[in-house]
């Protein structure tokens, strides 16, 4: 049942983001400035879009957008760093994945690959993102379940998440049925890899947005898979 606190947030929402479509000033100002800063701004885009995912998730799970211990803070100042990390793997995967390919004897990878739409360069889009999400995505994931794990048992706060995380304590643990039989062996590869193929189909000036927007499914995933029981 929608209720006035869905209205508000959905209005909210709409506020976040219209500029970016109303005004071409605004948007032209966004990309100028994504691409020279393009880790601050990953940085705020997933701790915008990713803790916006997390709250849809939780109001999907209980029917609250928040709740006593939750941490929207904490939560977004995790996202923001893995923001980061993510920016990285793009970089790092878009340019090694496709000199891989060449050297395994595909020719002009690297060229096929920042060229016009062939069924070759569908291939490399869909290696880069296999490649990424075999290899980084499991790490960060389970990073992201670790410090979702500590902002809750230390009461949702800025000052409990700066505080030591117990690494050992948490990873023995973790729910790692849900862990591998949802999160590795379902969204991974029946969601994210065809996703993200899809992302390095872009013009690299569009994908920044789209992975930024995917932030927004991949905290209503991983928020549904960390409260599931």
């Amino acid at each position: 049942m929608i209720k006035r606190q869905d209205i508000y947030f959905v209005a909210g929402f709409v506020l976040l983001f219209l500029p970016f479509f109303v005004s071409n000033k605004v948007y032209d100002a966004y990309t100028q400035f994504n691409h020279y800063h393009g880790f601050f701004m990953a940085f705020i885009k997933f701790a915008i879009l990713a803790t916006l995912g997390e709250v849809i998730g939780l109001r999907i799970k209980t029917g609250k957008y928040t709740q006593p211990g939750f941490g929207i803070l904490p939560r977004a100042i995790v996202w923001g760093f893995l923001g980061i990390t993510i920016k990285l793997a793009f970089i790092i995967f878009a340019s090694g994945t496709p000199a891989f390919l060449e050297y395994m004897g595909l020719h002009d990878a690297k060229t096929i690959f920042t060229g016009s739409f062939t069924p070759a360069k569908l291939l490399i889009a869909f290696s880069i993102s296999a490649a990424m999400n075999l290899i980084y995505a499991p790490v960060m994931m389970t990073l992201h379940k670790i410090t979702d794990t500590h902002i809750l048992s230390t009461g949702g706060t800025v000052k409990g998440l700066l505080t030591p995380i117990p690494f050992s304590n948490i990873l023995t643990g973790l729910n790692w049925n849900v862990q591998w039989n949802f999160v590795f062996k379902k969204t991974i590869p029946f969601f994210w890899i065809p996703a993200h193929t899809i992302t390095f189909l872009m013009p690299s000036d569009f994908r920044v947005l789209f992975a930024a927007l995917l932030g927004i499914v991949l905290g209503i995933i991983l928020a549904v898979a960390n409260m599931k029981k």
